[in-house]
């Protein structure tokens, strides 16, 4: 009797942990399963490039000629179209906030959320405080790869948002100087 207990338990847990792994993945996604994948490999030797697929809305992190690493992203929304071409990161700051994007805050109160600098005026007594881009890394003007909102369609300003997950491992690969080349 006891073995055929201990047979009907080892089936029992051999048909829940493979369970309990897919109910991991499901839980905490694919991207999280990647990013495991990822820091266990490392990085492959190589030149670091990206490539920006503006269509499939994904950003790719290649080393050595293969790729290492995805993203899904968001681009610029229309008007503030995220151009096709060919770039280099020219800057890279972990902690950076807009120039730009932002809110006006007076006493720790909001007196102006979704700001711009250029078209609302400055309310009096107020301070401009950007909005976080953490992870940054800029490819022309004001536009680079950043953690930010993915709402599953083009909606930034012209940046390159994906998650904090992905942002934070892209910007440890990538160098001043890493090609990035934005597709349609």
């Amino acid at each position: 009797m006891f073995r055929a207990f201990r047979q009907k338990l080892f089936t029992f847990t051999t048909l829940i942990a493979p369970a309990g792994a897919l109910a991991a993945f499901l839980i905490t996604g694919c991207a999280e399963v990647e990013n495991t994948v990822y820091d266990i490999k490392g990085l492959p030797p190589g030149k670091v490039s990206l490539v920006v697929d503006l269509t499939a809305q994904e950003a790719y992190l290649y080393a050595g000629g293969q790729l290492a690493l995805k993203a899904t992203i968001s681009t610029g929304r229309e008007g503030y179209n995220t151009s096709p071409g060919r770039y280099k990161v020219i800057q890279k700051d972990e902690d950076h906030r807009s120039s730009i994007y932002g809110e006006y805050v007076k006493d720790g109160i909001v007196l102006k959320p979704d700001a711009n600098v250029y078209k609302d005026p400055k309310p009096k007594g107020a301070q401009f405080i950007g909005a976080p881009m953490p992870y940054f890394m800029r490819i022309y003007d004001g536009v680079g790869l950043h953690e930010g909102d993915l709402p599953g369609y083009p909606a930034s300003h012209g940046c390159i948002r994906m998650p904090g997950s992905k942002a934070r491992r892209f910007f440890a690969a990538v160098r001043l100087g890493t090609p990035v080349r934005v597709v349609k």
